[in-house]
């Protein structure tokens, strides 16, 4: 897929409301070679996704080893709507707490007294942390109303191609 393509899905009204969501479920490929997948916070600047963790977080050593990577950011509601992305990650090890993990936990529905109590505790507990930074080389809107996944179109192509002959 080329760059232009994914700018122009990521820009979708739809994809932006979905890059402004919390959560995203990231799938990699294990050091054992198993398939994960796990819920993870995340920001999004506008070309890249931003997630955070731990300096001792296992998939740091599996995304190291392979760095390509697909999530997944959707939502509960019928008809869903899923934003489906793979790419590839760098990791970036910094010192104290990076302000994406800080801005991406924001939107817990927090009193300020327990915003205050929330970072005094994350930044006791964290010297560093780990920037995963994914850049998108793929993505797909899916709202079942003007886009649809792959083979569902293919289906309904060919239905049409039968009935035009």
């Amino acid at each position: 897929m080329r760059p232009n393509e994914i700018t122009e899905v990521l820009n979708r009204p739809i994809s932006r409301e979905l890059l402004a969501r919390d959560l995203t479920r990231l799938a990699y490929v294990a050091k054992d070679g198993t398939p994960r997948n796990i819920p993870i916070g995340f920001t999004w600047n506008g070309s890249e996704i931003v997630l955070c963790t731990s300096t001792n977080a296992p998939k740091l050593a599996a995304l190291r080893h392979n760095p390509m990577v697909a999530l997944t950011i959707d939502t509960e509601v019928h008809p869903p709507k899923l934003l489906l992305i793979r790419g590839r990650v760098e990791l970036d090890v910094v010192d104290g707490i990076p302000e994406e993990y800080l801005q991406m936990n924001g939107s817990y529905q927090m009193t300020p007294e327990q915003r205050v109590e929330w970072e005094a505790g994350v930044r006791a507990l964290y010297d560093s942390m780990v920037r995963i930074v994914v850049t998108p080389t793929w993505a797909k809107l899916i709202d079942f109303e003007t886009n649809l996944p792959s083979p569902i179109e293919e289906l309904i192509e060919q239905r049409a191609q039968r009935q035009q002959a």
